[in-house]
């Protein structure tokens, strides 16, 4: 049984994966046994990035390029697979988020989103695609949202990006499946990152809402996403393709309760 998420021999490319849940993702392949190549606009944070890594003990390399940009895309896919080898593994990570009412919101900022969210892992997986489908193998992770399957006060831009992701990985199975590669998708709920640190204190409305919205009654430890990321890397889901796996502590399994029901 160890043997179907044994990544030994792997290459994981894991686009904007310096922090966060990106990089708790990143982290749960290397200890799988995969060789891990993290990409971001930013050569400072992958500076950063890069030595957490290297401190427990995992194999990284890291490239500076930007997911929307097609040229640039093609380019350093090119680039890593002559200097580590094949890309095995990716993971569609990158994304940004602008909250803003809608009746606000520019439409640049709502493009930006897209771009990044939407259009990044089209661009990404398309270049990456080309050459599982001439080995005949790959796994892509898309990183989705609760907001693929529900909306939120300020974040059209966001849900729509993200409702976009759902469709694109579906479709992106049902065109590649045929070259046994595997596309899926990872949709986090609310997870106790650096970023949501100040909304999660004790009396907050927000750290109160979530709570008692989530029957596991708790925020996510970032460390939890591990199993779906490997699962969905490695040979246990050879014939799993167009499915988001939703990790959420059950908030889409349910409507909710009342906040004085125990």
């Amino acid at each position: 049984m160890k043997n179907l998420f044994d990544l030994t021999g792997k290459r994981a490319l894991i686009t904007g994966g310096v922090h966060g849940l990106g990089m708790a993702m990143a982290k749960a392949l290397g200890h799988a046994g995969a060789e891990l190549i993290v990409n971001n606009y930013s050569p400072d944070m992958l500076e950063v990035a890069k030595k957490e890594y290297e401190s427990e003990g995992l194999k990284v390399n890291t490239y500076v390029f930007d997911v929307t940009n097609d040229k640039e895309v093609e380019k350093y896919i090119d680039i890593i697979e002559k200097e580590v080898g094949p890309i095995d593994i990716l993971i569609n990570n990158a994304g940004i988020i602008k909250r803003i009412p809608m009746e606000d919101m520019e439409s640049e900022d709502f493009r930006a989103v897209i771009d990044v969210n939407l259009v990044g892992p089209f661009i990404v997986s398309k270049y990456v695609g080309r050459k599982m489908i001439t080995r005949r193998a790959g796994k892509i992770i898309n990183i989705n949202s609760m907001m693929s399957e529900l909306g939120r006060n300020t974040v059209s831009a966001y849900a729509a990006s993200k409702g976009g992701l759902k469709m694109l990985t579906k479709n992106m199975a049902t065109e590649w499946a045929k070259y046994n590669i595997q596309t899926n998708g990872i949709g986090p709920g609310y997870f106790a990152t650096s970023q949501t640190a100040p909304i999660r204190v004790d009396g907050h409305p927000f750290n109160e809402f979530i709570i008692n919205r989530t029957p596991a009654a708790r925020w996510g430890n970032p460390e939890d996403l591990a199993g779906a990321a490997v699962f969905l890397a490695s040979k246990a889901s050879d014939f799993v393709n167009g499915q988001i796996i939703y990790v959420d502590g059950g908030i889409l399994a349910t409507i909710g309760k009342p906040s004085n029901e125990e």
